[in-house]
Parts: structure tokens; C-alpha cells; sequence
């Protein structure tokens, strides 16, 4: 057993505190042979600190395409070639989605809008789609809607929306190679606000867009001090006329690495399956990655790529016994 591991056993496992930058530097280093012995650790972590229960989400798109950032991963930026034209869903649209979401056994449905921040037509929207979600539907609301002044904070949290993600998607000295238009510090400050306003704060990113280890252990590192409620794990689709659309996919073993350091960094955290794993892992390293230290997954289609059918999602969670988690539970 490799002396990382060793330790991480004691510190993470037993006591419960996540390993620093050098340490999730040394998991994402590990040789092929000790994969499946950091995966089992990360397991065990995920037993000890977060339970056997999975949350389940789903997302919906309120308004796709035609955003003013480039973010060089996304197919969404209105700056870039890339096939996705702006489009606004209606409230009943917005209802249904939630309600079909509500059908898998989904406790979050998440409203994302592709815009740098929410304007006053945007915010009118969420009030009327909240309301109205709520008004039909049980389960709970999250909202990721770009860069929040103080205002719309208090306003989301006053709609009842619970849950804010807004993803740092990559480390503070990698940030400005994926996106010039804001910064690392823009994102960071919304995602203190969110957290002192009383919601859960959900930030996550994506894996395999140039950076190196070190730098993904470095972001590990800064989500590790961030402390979020809930991280979002995406690995690099790569999208026809984006900046990035030529990227290699990360390797199936290089996610799982990922996925169990992530896990050894952030022992109490939800670990989300999100954007990617499909392309990355396949259905085997999916399975693997449930079994490493994932705690959650996004089910259905994505925001502008297609999912894993969501009852192939709650069917494998059924063969490994890993109960999805109920809505009452969280209220």
C-alpha cells in the first residue's frame, strides 16, 4: 500500500479531515496497479462521512445559448461558432420538466441560465418558474444563473431557492487559459455571498481542459477551502467550434483518480456525477466511480449534450444498492 494511502486512511478516513494540495497531488500520481486501492479508500470515506444515500438532480435550461462570456469549454458562448442558438423555455415547459424530474426519484431540479448574470427579465422569470414549480411539484429548486450582486442574491433566497451553483470550473492559476471575459475573484465573491445568505452553495468544474496535475490538485485544494455544500464533477466534452472542441477526453483511469482524490480532499461533501462521464467512463468506469466516492448524479440530458437514459442511472444505483436519497429527508 503506498504511503499516501496509508496516511489518508488515518487522517481522512478515521478522522476525517481531507488531504492538502501535495497529498491530492501524490493520489492523482498513483500508478495504475493502486487505482483500484484508492477508489476502495474513497469509498470507504464517502460510507463514513456521507452515508449510503445518493441525491439525485435533474437541470433544465431557462435560457440557452447566446451568453457574452467565453468560456472556452462551452458551446453556449455567444462569441463562438458552436451550433447552440439563444432560446428561452416558458413557465409550463419549466413546470413539466420539474415534474418529470420529480419521476425519477429526483430530490434537486436545478434552472440554469447561459448569461454572465441575471438581468431583470431573467429574475421575473425565476420568480414566476419558482413559484409555480412550487406550487405543483415537490422537490427542491436550485438555481445556476452566472454572477449574482447582493440583490439577486437576497431575492433567490426570499423565491425559496435553496441551492446556488456556480462553478469556479478550474484552479485560480489556470482560470484565465479558459476564460478572459471575468475572473476567478468575480466567481468566488458571488459564491461568498451565496454562502453567508444561508443557501447551499454548490461549485464544482471541469476536468481535462489543459490543466496539468498539479493544477488539479491545486483545484481540489481551493474547493477543499471554499468548503461547498455540493461538487459537481465534469470531464471535458469536447464541443464542435469552441476553443477547447479539439481537447483529447480525459482517460477513463485519469477521471478515477480524479474522482477518488476529490473524495480524499472533501471527505463530508457531495461528489456530483455531472457533464462528460458518459464519454470519459463509459457505463464500467461509471460504475467504478460510484464505487470510489461519488455520492450523487445529474440524470437525464445535460444543458446542450444528451445523458445517460435516466432509468439506466437509477437502475445501476438499484444493482449496487445505494438507496436514492427521499426528499423528505431533506426538508
Amino acid at each position: 500500500m503506498p504511503e499516501i494511502l496509508d496516511r489518508a486512511r488515518t487522517q481522512v478516513l478515521e478522522n476525517g479531515v481531507g488531504l492538502d494540495e501535495a497529498d491530492i497531488l501524490a493520489v492523482l500520481n498513483l500508478p495504475d496497479e493502486h487505482l483500484p486501492a484508492a477508489l476502495q479508500l474513497a469509498h470507504e470515506v464517502r460510507m463514513r462521512w456521507c452515508g449510503p444515500e445518493v441525491e439525485v438532480e435533474g437541470i433544465v435550461s431557462l435560457k440557452t445559448g447566446g451568453c457574452p462570456e467565453d468560456c472556452h469549454f462551452c458551446s453556449q458562448s455567444g462569441l463562438f461558432t458552436s451550433p447552440v442558438r439563444s432560446v428561452w423555455l416558458d413557465i409550463p415547459n419549466l413546470v413539466e420538466a420539474a415534474r418529470q424530474t420529480a419521476k425519477t426519484g429526483a430530490t434537486e431540479f436545478c434552472i440554469v441560465a447561459a448569461v454572465r448574470g441575471p438581468d431583470a427579465r431573467l429574475m421575473k422569470q425565476m420568480r414566476e418558474g419558482v413559484a409555480a414549480i412550487k406550487a405543483e411539484v415537490d422537490i427542491q429548486v436550485a438555481a445556476s444563473l452566472g454572477m449574482l450582486n447582493q440583490e439577486q442574491v437576497d431575492e433567490l433566497v426570499e423565491m425559496g431557492v435553496h441551492r446556488y451553483n456556480h462553478n469556479l470550473e478550474t484552479c485560480r492559476s489556470y482560470f484565465p487559459n479558459v476564460v478572459t471575459t471575468h475572473s476567478f475573484e468575480e466567481r468566488w465573491e458571488t459564491l461568498r455571498m451565496v454562502r453567508e445568505s444561508g443557501m447551499e452553495v454548490c461549485c464544482g468544474g471541469i476536468l481535462g481542459l489543459g490543466e496539468t496535475l498539479e493544477q488539479r490538485a491545486e483545484f481540489a485544494a481551493q474547493l477543499a477551502e471554499l468548503d461547498p455544500h455540493e461538487v459537481p464533477l465534469n470531464f471535458l466534452n469536447p464541443r464542435p467550434g469552441t476553443p477547447l472542441g479539439d481537447r483529447p477526453v480525459v482517460e477513463g483511469k485519469d477521471a478515477l483518480r480524479a474522482i477518488a482524490a476529490f473524495r480524499l480532499a472533501m471527505p463530508r461533501t457531495i461528489l456530483r456525477y455531472a457533464g462528460g462521464r458518459e464519454l470519459t467512463l463509459g457505463d464500467l468506469g461509471t460504475r467504478d466511480g460510484l464505487l470510489g466516492g461519488i455520492n450523487a448524479v445529474i440524470v437525464g440530458n445535460y444543458l446542450t449534450t444528451l445523458g445517460r437514459p435516466a432509468n439506466a442511472d437509477l437502475e445501476l444505483l438499484d444493482d449496487l444498492k445505494m438507496p436514492v436519497k427521499a426528499l423528505s429527508a431533506t426538508l
